[in-house]
């Protein structure tokens, strides 16, 4: 489903994995190459960043958005999920949240050539635009605490800091495994 176009560029709600395979192999560049980025700087194999995308598809009730040009060119991405549906991050909320009740904005990217072009705010509020208010009552992600230009959209879409941190062990670009501190970031729906 298209939901918006500009630039060339089309968001797209995709909801069954058919509707992907034209654009997986680009989906799996592109996210290798955000994720190797600052402020994370993690490799992923092919397989992986595949995994991620079919994981998220997979999932009952999960948000997912391409940023695509032409038939096949992935720019960006944002996927959320049911927190539940997520066991690494649902026990690190437990308590502080009704977990059955927030939806997990799980990953956004856009490749270094599209930034600053207000995208990744527009895949924010598409998915907060998309999340069914019958079901959740709070949202909930993780970013780097490393400086992070991702925050400042976060913050502007009424997103705060609740003062628990996760640490992520995660393969880095220069092939050691190290282990990063994570903010979760909440707002009420």
């Amino acid at each position: 489903m298209n939901i918006s176009e500009r630039d060339g560029l089309c968001i797209l709600r995709v909801e069954r994995p058919q509707q992907v395979l034209a654009y997986r192999p680009s989906f799996v560049g592109a996210y290798q190459t955000i994720f190797a980025e600052a402020p994370y700087y993690e490799r992923f194999f092919p397989n992986e960043a595949e995994g991620v995308l079919q994981r998220c598809l997979q999932t009952p009730g999960h948000i997912s958005l391409l940023v695509v040009r032409g038939a096949t060119q992935v720019v960006g991405f944002a996927m959320g999920v049911p927190l539940s549906s997520r066991q690494d991050v649902y026990r690190e909320m437990g308590g502080l949240l009704p977990v059955a009740h927030t939806f997990y904005l799980a990953e956004l990217g856009i490749l270094p050539d599209y930034r600053r072009k207000g995208l990744g705010a527009e895949l924010v509020e598409q998915r907060l635009a998309l999340i069914d208010r019958q079901v959740f009552s709070h949202v909930v992600l993780r970013n780097s605490t490393n400086i992070n230009v991702s925050e400042n959209i976060y913050k502007h879409a009424g997103f705060e800091d609740i003062g628990v941190y996760q640490e992520v062990s995660s393969r880095r670009v220069d092939g050691g495994v190290r282990t990063d501190r994570r903010r979760f970031l909440s707002k009420v729906l």
